[in-house]
């Protein structure tokens, strides 16, 4: 079944972010990467399996996009779903889980903006299944990232999230990040995952 775009995460408004940039970022570069999985998935079904090679054929080159796609789609969805105009402070489990594994909100605050100044792509605030612990992960590119961790904020510093409100001037753009995050979001993700049982150690059915 085709993937559908998921228009319900579209802003409407969010502070410091114009209808302009969001309309861009959510009708051009999001939709663009549910397009191309879309096309990847149709194209699987006629590639000859017979014609597979690491150095290159078209099994190897449609998965390793489908790869690149699905995850820039997945992950535009992501941050579009973090956001919203006026959410305020954090509180609940997600703030109880930052102050745990980082010391205060205010550390987790500093790396997560020193991430974002740091990376190319995107900077994903998860929960690690491993260690059962929160961190702030870098990626570049949308085919990098770390398995078996769930996202619960994602954050996209692509120059294509802030250019034309900011230019260059990432940092405000940040900030204003920063000021729409809608933390009722990131807590339903956290109990959508079971976190806080999983921490707890009777979390053994989240797969």
């Amino acid at each position: 079944m085709p993937r559908k775009f998921k228009e319900q995460l579209k802003p409407q408004e969010l502070d410091g972010l114009s209808k302009a940039q969001i309309d861009q970022h959510f009708d051009v570069l999001y939709k663009g990467y549910v397009n191309k999985t879309n096309e990847i998935e149709e194209k699987m079904k006629s590639v000859n399996l017979d014609e597979a090679n690491a150095t290159y054929s078209l099994v190897r080159e449609l998965k390793k996009e489908e790869v690149f796609a699905t995850n820039g789609a997945r992950l535009h969805e992501g941050y579009f779903g973090n956001l919203k105009k006026g959410s305020g402070q954090p509180g609940g489990p997600i703030l109880q889980l930052i102050n745990e594994d980082f010391g205060s909100f205010e550390n987790w605050q500093k790396e997560f903006l020193a991430l974002g100044m740091s990376a190319r792509g995107w900077v994903v605030l998860a929960f690690d299944w491993d260690d059962g612990k929160l961190h702030n992960y870098l990626t570049d590119i949308h085919s990098e990232g770390v398995w078996d961790a769930s996202p619960l904020l994602v954050l996209d510093v692509y120059e294509h999230a802030y250019f034309i409100d900011y230019g260059t001037a990432r940092k405000d753009y940040l900030n204003a990040f920063m000021r729409n995050i809608d933390w009722d979001v990131v807590n339903r993700r956290v109990e959508k995952l079971n976190v806080m049982a999983h921490r707890q150690g009777r979390g053994e059915d989240w797969r």
